[in-house]
């Protein structure tokens, strides 16, 4: 029976959401909280564990919630996609990293297709939410699940929409957040909207699964380019003696025609520093050179190294080598007040620090232990300095890389003898002469 049906019928209807990460988790929980079954998949057996004892592994998503569906049996977890069968609809948000010589890596989308071909039912949706280039939904997902049998638009309902979670943020609820949803057919369409209606107060139809895929880019293409112009300014105020916050400040008075973005340490997350690079991968396809894109990139990925330059010039200035010192990186997640480590640029920091024999520590409130990752495993198992006086004021430099909120920044300005704040975090609050370097 198609989604529509069962929902038209005030059935409870019963979805499948492979990769049960920080996009598709939220996903599960929302299709809990709206009335709908929910069978979380993961190729984890670590998180299926988790969930199945009612224990968040991300920060911001609460045990309890999890705890409750699953006590409720609205939430299923598994490591059985055979389990695809029972459902009217299958969501994936499996990730789309980029190789090392950033091209884009679909491999999590292609098997997550494979290992689910052979438990499609007729009737059902398929619904793919991860970040990829215009076309795939069409050129991978389509000819495969043809391959099986159906035949898109009749029996089987296909449809791209693009996740636009933002871990942490308060202000936006998964459900207040407008959801793109492309259809590969109208039909298709039709279902994918039955099936966001649920968990989004609205939808926004568009008219093809291309279209939903490249305003997912354009969305996060337009911050890094945006991001990648203010980084480039911050280094020019920089040499210049002006202070680029104050610039900005100044600037985003102007009641139209500007829109504020703030420099960094470079950019961190699954979305900004990655999606970037599928659309310039794709473009060659047809000829064509995104060198905006390719600029901003490559302005974006330098700030680490940037910063570890400011670190050099300021150790340089107190008679200290970078080899010979002791540095500490505050905050490791890409973002303020979550554990969420994906592309951070603190890592990249890290290991600049490192390859020059620096000692290197970290401290976060929200990441104890670095987990395994891996882009950067030879930090696993590194444990956050506890926040004391000892521990700072024993530093030759504190990196302030994240600005969380639970950070005592009055008892860092007292213990550490000199930061390097690559966040504006400081800003009105009371520093010593030539103590603070921005970066």
């Amino acid at each position: 029976m198609r989604l529509t049906e069962q929902l038209a019928a005030n059935e409870t209807a019963q979805v499948a959401v492979i990769g049960m990460g920080y996009v598709g988790l939220p996903v599960a929980l929302g299709l809990v909280e709206s009335g709908i079954k929910a069978i979380g998949l993961d190729i984890d057996p670590d998180k299926v564990k988790s969930l199945r004892a009612g224990q968040s592994y991300i920060k911001h998503i609460p045990s309890g919630q999890i705890a409750s569906a699953i006590e409720n049996e609205t939430l299923v977890a598994s490591t059985d996609f055979s389990l695809v069968s029972q459902c009217h609809a299958i969501v994936i948000c499996v990730p789309t990293p980029l190789t090392r010589h950033r091209e884009p890596d679909l491999s999590y989308v292609v098997d997550t297709i494979d290992s689910i071909l052979p438990f499609l039912k007729s009737g059902q949706t398929v619904s793919l939410e991860s970040t990829t280039y215009p076309g795939t939904t069409e050129e991978i997902l389509r000819p495969k699940i043809e391959s099986a049998g159906f035949t898109v638009g009749e029996n089987l309902f296909l449809v791209y929409s693009p996740e636009r979670e933002d871990p942490g943020n308060k202000q936006f609820s998964r459900r207040a957040i407008p959801k793109v949803v492309g259809g590969s057919t109208p039909e298709c369409l039709r279902e994918g909207l039955a099936l966001y209606g649920q968990i989004c107060d609205q939808c926004v139809p568009v008219s093809s699964t291309q279209v939903a895929e490249f305003s997912k880019l354009l969305e996060n293409i337009h911050r890094a380019v945006n991001i990648g112009l203010v980084n480039e300014m911050k280094m020019v105020a920089d040499r210049m003696g002006v202070d680029i916050w104050e610039v900005i400040s100044a600037a985003k008075t102007k009641p139209f025609g500007f829109t504020p973005f703030y420099p960094g340490p470079g950019l961190g997350g699954h979305c900004i520093p990655i999606d970037p690079f599928y659309l310039t991968w794709k473009a060659k396809e047809f000829d064509l050179h995104t060198r905006f894109i390719e600029l901003a990139g490559e302005i974006n990925t330098g700030m680490p190294r940037y910063v570890v330059q400011r670190v050099i010039e300021t150790l340089n200035g107190l008679g200290k080598a970078l080899a010979t010192s002791r540095v500490l990186v505050l905050g490791l997640a890409y973002k303020p007040n979550v554990d969420d480590l994906r592309e951070s640029p603190s890592f990249h920091i890290m290991e600049i620090l490192d390859s020059y024999g620096c000692h290197v520590s970290y401290h976060d409130p929200h990441i104890p232990v670095i987990p395994p990752t891996r882009e950067h495993a030879k930090w696993a198992g590194l444990e956050s300095l506890p926040w004391n006086e000892a521990n700072f004021s024993s530093q030759d430099c504190v990196i302030i890389s994240t600005a969380h909120e639970a950070y005592d920044l009055e008892e860092l300005v007292k213990w550490a003898p000199r930061i390097i704040d690559t966040r504006n975090a400081l800003a009105g609050i009371e520093t010593g002469q030539g103590q603070v370097t921005k970066a």
